[in-house]
């Protein structure tokens, strides 16, 4: 990461003319190096192209073998979980003009990639990827509109669209889009008639060898006879056979809603979740989107049960208590079920928001903002958060402008995720055209703290695709990402961009970093550790200790000198770096152990003694979790490159 820093000047001009980025080569100062980078909005591209290459590559695969789990895997092992919309058009599309079976086998791979593998906001944004382009399929396959539609409402059945998605759909669409059919015929030929599920579930014949259907009867079977035995070791061992890992969600969630149906069987249920858990057969992601999918079912299910509110909160308190959902997990979903009072909920927060950035600039104390962020408690908040100091700053000095970016660099990796940032570029540029008649400069502004983030190691270049995607084709908000990509685009960017406010913070993030190296550097050759332990304790800086763990780590690996870990270890048994920061760090490696490998070909193998070694002697969680075969594949398909 990235963040940032002194100077005094600014280079606000670029983008007075219009993002020109062009040098003049008869200029006395010219250097050939300030010449742009030709290649980097294509490998931006690019990296999106491979992800399409490679999706159809999967979906062939999956048709032959029919094979769901290692579908599953295979689309773990590609990433870019941002681009999974893509997927599911491409699944979808590749089905049209085949057989039944193959229209079977994508409806099933869908339910059974759903929350999972695959966010429910990546199915939806791939659903509505396919009922805008219907009439560009329907030029190649004349029913394709009939066929959409069929799908659309398989996957409502399926409980994998909300019904609410129709509607918002329609809004969205050109009028005269062959769109507004493929809803009209979804909604009217198929999910209004009477036993329309089992009619559409039913459609294509139930090809595969294990409809969802089937597994959903085995699910709702093994519950019954489970509540009617009470015997939990038979009960695991059924959910053992079924052998859909994939698709414990759904288990979890008829199980809970069953709990609700038939009060005197709460208890079992929760037993048979504690025991599953304990068994490692549910995963903590499993569980928790279990309980998520049932919070998102609230509105039809208090229909039947009108107490299902407070019994699912009940529930969740239970869950916590026993172990099955994590805090943080939970706070998510109450703010997600409890629709009724979540506006109220984010006008307080914006409220405390405003209050702690204000507090912020006035007292430059980032340690207070993590604590007051963290005591409002609402993770699933943070873009809000981190818009509103986006705006706050814009109609600042540069002072404040400059602590913004250094706080949002502070912040990743500890509070706030890639994901939040994106989020709240998506909502910043989507308001940028009101903003810009409140702040003539704010389409400079908002490129340059786009700019920003990307070379702080906040976002990655291709986030801003993902961003460019999500805004309307010709808004202000596309112009803005093209100028923070041009503002990029020139060798040496990256100094000039740290420096685009004038470092006017107080608070010199780089200072820090250098001095991180220099005291990292001063031990490894041989200095004293308790003197190293001084140092790090002098920087006042414990919410940026995962950067001290990164930067020991690669060193590490760089000098082949374990010496480094040793200065790791004593920081822990002293309580310097907590638990959290450590696995930030190790985390932080992780991530960019694709890029540390072309310089270091031992990477790899060295990063894996480090866990192995930090975990036996303790001072790293053993619930750090690493990926060993997923970053092979990102180095393989770095190397095919």
């Amino acid at each position: 990461m990235v963040c940032g820093a002194g100077g005094r000047g600014t280079w606000g001009s670029l983008l007075e003319t219009g993002g020109d980025v062009r040098t003049d080569r008869k200029d006395p100062n010219y250097n050939s190096e300030e010449e742009p980078y030709k290649l980097v909005s294509a490998t931006v591209s690019q990296s999106l192209e491979d992800y399409k290459g490679k999706v159809v590559q999967i979906v062939e695969e999956y048709f032959t073998t029919d094979n769901v789990l290692e579908t599953a895997a295979d689309l773990r092992e590609l990433g870019s979980p941002m681009y999974h919309h893509h997927f599911i058009k491409k699944l979808v599309s590749m089905s049209l003009d085949r057989h039944d079976r193959e229209k079977e086998m994508a409806a099933v791979l869908l339910s059974a990639l759903y929350a999972d593998v695959i966010e429910p906001d990546q199915l939806a944004k791939g659903f509505a990827r396919l009922v805008e382009s219907a009439d560009d399929l329907a030029i190649d396959i004349p029913d394709a509109v009939d066929i959409l539609a069929l799908f659309v409402a398989r996957a409502v059945v399926d409980d994998i669209l909300p019904p609410a998605f129709l509607k918002k759909i329609v809004q969205t669409l050109p009028e005269g889009a062959l769109g507004h059919e493929v809803i009209k015929k979804a909604e009217k030929s198929y999910l209004r008639p009477a036993l329309h599920a089992e009619i559409v579930e039913r459609r294509w014949g139930g090809c595969t060898h294990s409809t969802v259907e089937e597994v959903r009867k085995k699910i709702t079977a093994l519950l019954n006879e489970y509540i009617e035995s009470g015997d939990t070791v038979e009960a695991c061992r059924c959910i053992r056979e079924l052998n859909v890992p994939f698709f414990h969600h759904d288990l979890v969630k008829r199980a809970l809603t069953l709990a609700m149906e038939r009060r005197n069987s709460e208890g079992l249920i929760m037993s048979l979740l504690k025991e599953a858990d304990d068994e490692c057969l549910i995963t903590s992601s499993q569980m928790a989107k279990g309980f998520a999918r049932l919070a998102d079912a609230m509105d039809d299910l208090a229909l039947d049960i009108p107490q299902a509110k407070s019994m699912l909160l009940d529930l969740v308190s239970k869950a916590i208590d026993a172990g099955l959902l994590s805090p943080s997990s939970a706070n998510s979903l109450v703010i997600t079920e409890r629709n009724d009072v979540q506006k109220e909920e984010v006008t307080k927060f914006k409220h405390k928001a405003v209050n702690i950035i204000q507090e912020y600039f006035y007292a430059n104390d980032i340690g207070e903002v993590i604590r007051s962020l963290e005591d409002l408690a609402a993770p699933a908040l943070n873009a809000v958060f981190i818009k509103r100091l986006i705006m706050s700053a814009m109609d600042r000095k540069y002072r404040e402008k400059e602590m913004s970016s250094v706080l949002l660099s502070c912040l990743f990796a500890d509070v706030i995720t890639a994901w939040d940032v994106v989020e709240a570029f998506v909502m910043l540029l989507e308001a940028a055209e009101d903003t810009a008649l409140d702040i003539p400069d704010a389409a400079n502004q908002l490129s340059l703290f786009l700019a920003r983030a990307v070379v702080d190691d906040i976002l990655a270049p291709c986030d801003l695709d993902e961003i460019n995607e999500q805004l309307g084709a010709g808004s202000l908000g596309v112009e803005i990402v093209h100028m923070a990509k041009a503002v990029m685009a020139p060798r040496h960017a990256g100094e000039r961009v740290l420096r685009c406010w004038g470092g006017g913070s107080g608070w010199p993030m780089e200072d820090a970093k250098d001095k991180i190296i220099k005291l990292l550097e001063e031990y490894e050759a041989g200095g004293d550790l308790a003197e190293a332990c001084h140092c790090i304790r002098d920087l006042d800086m414990p919410f940026f200790h995962h950067e001290v763990v990164k930067k020991a780590l690669v060193m590490a690996m760089e000098k082949q000198n374990d010496r480094l870990l040793s200065l790791l270890q004593e920081c822990s048994n002293e309580g310097l770096i907590t638990v959290n920061q450590m696995m930030k760090g190790f985390t932080r490696v992780a991530d960019s152990l694709v890029d540390l490998a072309l310089d270091i070909p031992n990477a790899r193998s060295k990063f894996e003694s480090f866990i192995e070694k930090a975990k036996s002697q303790g001072w790293l969680s053993s619930a750090f979790e690493y990926n060993p075969k997923l970053l092979s594949s990102e180095m393989n398909s770095v190397a095919l490159e």
